[in-house]
């Protein structure tokens, strides 16, 4: 089994914290999809395995593309690989993407599953870190997702941030639990140097918290989550029973992996490779790739790194 990754490097807005790439030039999209589907057809022999377990739509911002070419690409990964047992087609989304007639072309997808970059559901906390949403907006994309029939939903939550009293963070897990989603990923703030809040780290006009409170806050992430019957499988993720995310599962298993799209990460046997992070190279199909051979003790090192991570732990 394997899976299978697209990376949509764009963003409308860049949000204050983020180290990933992605690029703001939005016009460039339509050729990067078109190359999603020639790199495809030219990678998908990188797997040993020609069987698939996921689907996974990553970004950057996903929901930038219409849901009609998030199913051509998948019917075009049917065409490649035996997708018979796929278990989990997700796609991330910025709540403000899912309009009502956003969210009725989805229906009309193979997807099964959303992934929302709520982030926090307090408005002036969703302000320091540039969101482009409010909480109120967050809430109904998930109502509307409910509506379209969809019954997997995991929404981001990120706490770890100074500036704002406890108050904000037991409100924005308040509201979370009450949309009864089915995975929730929390995450502590990380500053990034090349990004705007780093820049505010250097200026001195922003302050890290302390690891007291780090520690604080997480402990109250994973009291106020598991008392609401999620299972805190790994550091950062919840879910309800049988609900684990497949996908980011398979990546601390070691499964092997395609990555699609500029900046894309592949691993297979003993390879991991991955594709220059240049938009612009990628729309004129310019794909250049570097890559590492795998030793034994590499691969021991990361499956101690990414066991740990996790609530089964190491034998």
């Amino acid at each position: 089994m394997a899976t299978l990754y697209f990376h949509i490097p764009f963003c409308k807005r860049i949000c204050s914290y983020c180290d990933f790439y992605k690029v703001g030039a939005v016009g460039l999209l339509p050729k990067v999809t078109e190359n999603l589907h020639r790199e495809l057809d030219e990678r998908s022999h990188y797997l040993s395995s020609r069987q698939l377990s996921s689907i996974y739509f990553g970004g950057g911002t996903p929901s930038l593309l219409h849901p009609s070419e998030i199913e051509r690409l998948i019917n075009h990964a049917r065409e490649l690989f035996n997708c018979s047992n796929i278990e989990e087609i997700t796609i991330e989304a910025n709540p403000d993407d899912i309009s009502e007639e956003y969210a009725e072309a989805l229906a009309l997808t193979s997807v099964n599953r959303v992934s929302l970059g709520i982030q926090s559901f307090d408005d002036e906390v969703l302000y320091f870190m540039n969101r482009r949403h409010t909480g109120n907006e967050a809430e109904e994309a998930v109502k509307r997702l409910r509506t379209i029939g969809i019954k997997n939903i995991s929404i981001d939550l990120i706490f770890g941030i100074s500036g704002f009293d406890n108050n904000h963070l037991q409100e924005s897990l308040r509201r979370a639990i009450s949309l009864d989603v089915e995975h929730i990923s929390a995450y502590h703030l990380t500053i990034e140097e090349r990004t705007r809040l780093g820049l505010l780290v250097r200026k001195g006009e922003y302050t890290p918290v302390s690891d007291e409170t780090s520690e604080r806050e997480f402990m109250m992430v994973h009291d106020a989550l598991v008392d609401a019957g999620y299972d805190h499988y790994e550091v950062s993720n919840f879910a309800k029973p049988g609900l684990r995310a497949r996908h980011n599962s398979a990546y601390w298993q070691g499964v092997e992996y395609l990555g699609i799209g500029p900046g894309a990460h592949s691993f297979s046997g003993d390879n991991r490779t991955w594709c220059i992070s240049s938009a612009k190279g990628y729309a004129e199909h310019r794909l250049i790739y570097e890559g590492e051979e795998l030793s034994p003790t590499h691969h021991f090192n990361e499956y101690v790194m990414t066991s740990l991570r996790t609530s089964e732990g190491i034998n």
